[in-house]
């Protein structure tokens, strides 16, 4: 089963966004993925400036290796059909983890 992790708003700073992210909401992610009915994590960010896509893909990557055979990804966009598209797609992908995906409507 997939589960989700919405972050809410982050700061507008990669930097302090990768730090809030670490401190805030890390050990939830972490505690979802150790359950052992989770198969899938996906965990959905804000949208956010190209600055910040290196500490996302890295944590989607980091978590992910970390949590085999369990799949990670991150989604960063607005609700609507996008990323209801997106997360239903990797619900349905399970060769598909440690990405990060960006949802435009």
């Amino acid at each position: 089963m997939q589960r989700q992790l919405e972050t809410g708003p982050l700061p507008a700073s990669a930097l302090d966004a990768a730090a809030a992210f670490m401190a805030l909401h890390l050990e939830a992610a972490r505690a979802i993925l150790a359950d052992p009915k989770t198969s899938a994590l996906a965990i959905i960010l804000p949208p956010a400036p190209r600055d910040h896509r290196d500490w996302r893909l890295a944590l989607a990557r980091d978590l992910a290796r970390g949590s085999a055979p369990r799949r990670v990804n991150i989604v960063s966009g607005h609700h609507g059909e996008a990323l209801s598209a997106t997360l239903r797609f990797l619900a349905d992908a399970p060769g598909v983890t440690g990405q990060y995906l960006v949802c435009h409507e």
